[in-house]
């Protein structure tokens, strides 16, 4: 029988969940055993787990209570201030497979100990596809946050906390109250700028644009044919709000430049960069270094210009709306979670285990030379 031991998240103001108890329901009519650790933080009740089947058990008792053989299944990241071995397999967005601050540490917790980590990120089908992911949700979400910034900005306020929606219909509500309050005073409505627009992640900004009134000549959209040519891209600093929602796998030239930034003819004064590739090498956004938070959403680059510019790097951005978000992967992710009754067979967890093998080798010899 396969055993998932649902642990609950750590990270702050991270509401959503890998499995959902309609997911939960679906595995245990088909023979798996499902743990589910409880939390006051996750936006689905501990009850709703109970009811379906589940076996409740205590907040983070999954290193000393998992059996060896259980998958750890979750969301973001283990809790930092432990370095200890692990000794599981673990199903999580790890973040250290394209060499992330810290990379290195976080594999070689898993080095000799008989753990792997099946990193959700890098579940594929056959044609390279993501056969699970956030990037719908994670563009909507993240064009709510950056048109949000923008009316901030227009009425000389500070941008505070966010708190997450009960559902998408709130959430619109909220923009579109917000916007015509800011539109009041400033008659133009914004030029939002999607890079990546067609795939699931930029699809989803555009999606949020429209629902929320954005006139269709105000939302400018590219993706592969408008890029071709490399950047840095001056088109960029024409538009209001520019969302990046590209899925970055190589190196490719930065879309702007400090000079850029500085100019005092820049239009642009709000960046959310949803795939938040903010520690990583080849980040083509190179005006900011650090994520921000659900408690501080924005921090201002440096630049010379009057203009001011705020980055939004979220990278959980999907838990405005947790539990849409949740159901949606969850039940994406489903027909996958049933394949762990055969492992062996199912080409989308051998490739999994066949890079995180590739990735702590790479760990391992580096740490060496």
């Amino acid at each position: 029988m396969v055993h998932l031991w649902l642990r609950a998240e750590t990270k702050p103001m991270e509401h959503r969940a890998a499995l959902t108890p309609a997911t939960a329901k679906q595995l245990i009519k088909a023979g798996f055993q499902i743990t589910v650790e409880e939390s006051d933080q996750r936006i689905f009740d501990d009850h709703e787990y109970a009811e379906v089947g589940c076996t409740m058990v205590p907040f983070g008792s999954w290193k000393e209570k998992a059996p060896s053989d259980a998958y750890i299944i979750g969301l973001k990241e283990l809790p930092e201030n432990d370095t200890s071995p692990l000794n599981h397999t673990h199903i999580f967005f790890a973040h250290c497979f394209k060499n992330q601050a810290g990379w290195k540490e976080i594999l070689h917790r898993f080095k000799g100990s008989g753990g792997k980590i099946l990193d959700l990120e890098f579940l594929q089908d056959v044609q390279g596809r993501r056969v699970a992911a956030f990037g719908f949700m994670a563009g909507f979400a993240g064009a709510a946050v950056s048109l949000d910034v923008w009316c901030h900005q227009k009425k000389g306020l500070k941008m505070g906390a966010l708190k997450p929606f009960q559902n998408e219909q709130a959430l619109i509500d909220y923009a579109k109250g917000n916007l015509r309050e800011t539109l009041g005073r400033h008659d133009n409505y914004p030029t939002l700028m999607v890079m990546g627009a067609r795939g699931r992640c930029g699809s989803g900004a555009v999606d949020f644009a429209k629902k929320v009134g954005l006139p269709a000549e105000n939302i400018i959209q590219w993706d592969m044919e408008e890029t071709k040519k490399g950047g840095p891209f001056p088109e960029i600093m024409k538009a209001d709000i520019f969302v990046n929602c590209i899925y970055l796998n190589q190196k490719i030239p930065p879309f702007m430049t400090q000079e850029m930034i500085d100019s005092d003819g820049r239009q642009l004064t709000v960046i959310c960069d949803v795939s938040c590739d903010t520690t990583n090498p080849n980040n083509p956004i190179p005006v900011y270094s650090v994520n921000t938070t659900f408690d501080q959403p924005t921090v201002q680059v440096k630049t010379s210009s009057k203009r001011p510019l705020d980055v939004i790097s979220i990278d959980h951005l999907p838990t405005l709306l947790p539990r849409e978000s949740s159901n949606m992967f969850s039940q994406d992710l489903l027909p996958t979670l049933m394949e762990l009754k055969d492992i062996e067979s199912s080409s989308v967890w051998q490739r999994a285990q066949r890079l995180f093998y590739e990735k702590l080798h790479l760990a391992t010899l580096t740490n060496k030379l």
